[in-house]
């Protein structure tokens, strides 16, 4: 007895003394690491400041908030409860903007999420260095742009007089006459998707580059001389190497799904091509909280409005992680 437990001492003095060899190699890369440390520091403080602290207003949703109030009204003004929740499920443009942003996102998400993927792999068998170069430049060039200035090119390339687009059409006779894409709403979900694919596909697809140039050549080389072809090299390598990558990405963009997912803002897109001729189809929850907030003023509305975006944001990140840890065995966290 008295031998077992001069052992666990043993193993219990071992096991302090390798904790203090952990604190002292840990302080010591934090001095080393100083300078880079203190960057990370100041940019917690700015994503403390700017992005957790302002959380507290998400209070005037289940309060009656006035703009009068100022911030302390926040704290002060009456409780609501879940009134301005209520308001909303019951309102009559309800069931069309919910089908609206559930569309535009996953119509985003089903065609404008292989784009970056098919892209970056079809660049990664470009054997000219040059072309490579110049076509990967193109595609992310279009990102550094405003959704201002696309929704300005998107007016002038698609206008029903003198669009370029129009123009082509009845000159291939593919159009007897201009399609109103502008204000037609039945026109607006596919321009949504076209516009944020062709603006932001090329940024997302650097993330696939650096994945795939991290892929050993050797087992290419090792397939072309088992007979593999070019396609299945693809299929048996490329996309099997790169597969974390792309859950990842996945993962991330079912978060983001209500916000326009992968590629572009719905809020921006919905907001500047939208207009009162199309609202139909162009009509989500991002414009119409920020109309009932800043041009009506119904704070507490908006803000209930959005946290009912966050929440199911929230759940399906989660349950996108949970389903590709089951399947895959692979999650963002």
């Amino acid at each position: 007895m008295e031998e077992v437990q001069m052992k666990l001492k043993k193993v219990e003095d071992n096991s302090h003394i390798s904790i203090d060899i952990h604190k002292q190699q840990f302080w010591k890369r934090f001095k080393k690491q100083i300078y880079l440390q203190s960057f990370v520091f100041f940019g917690l403080i700015v994503l403390f400041f700017f992005q957790y602290l302002p959380m507290f207003g998400i209070l005037m949703a289940f309060k009656e908030y006035s703009i009068t109030d100022g911030i302390a009204g926040i704290l002060t003004s009456e409780w609501a409860g879940l009134k301005y929740f209520k308001q909303f499920f019951n309102a009559y443009q309800f069931e069309q903007i919910v089908t609206n942003t559930l569309a535009i996102s996953f119509l985003k998400l089903f065609f404008a999420f292989p784009v970056p993927i098919i892209l970056a792999i079809m660049l990664n068998e470009v054997r000219i260095s040059a072309v490579k170069r110049i076509v990967q430049t193109t595609s992310y060039f279009p990102h550094f742009i405003s959704w201002v200035v696309v929704a300005g090119l998107a007016s002038v390339f698609l206008s029903t007089e003198q669009g370029v687009i129009n123009n082509l059409l009845i000159s291939l006779g593919l159009a007897d006459k201009p399609i109103a894409f502008l204000s037609n709403p039945d026109h607006f979900w596919g321009l949504a998707v076209t516009t944020a694919m062709w603006k932001e596909a090329g940024w997302w697809t650097i993330i696939f580059l650096a994945a795939l140039s991290g892929i050993n050549p050797a087992l290419y080389e090792a397939a072309q001389i088992d007979g593999a072809g070019r396609i299945q090299r693809i299929w048996h390598i490329t996309l099997p190497s790169i597969k974390g990558t792309i859950v990842v990405v996945l993962i991330l963009a079912i978060g983001n799904l209500l916000g326009g997912g992968l590629v572009g803002s719905n809020f921006e897109q919905s907001f500047l091509l939208g207009n009162s001729v199309n609202s139909d189809k162009s009509e989500i929850l991002q414009t119409y909280a920020f109309k009932m907030g800043l041009a009506q003023g119904r704070y507490s509305y908006a803000t209930a409005i959005d946290l009912i975006q966050s929440i199911i944001s929230v759940t399906l990140i989660f349950g996108a992680n949970w389903l590709s840890k089951k399947v895959t065995k692979t999650g963002l966290f």
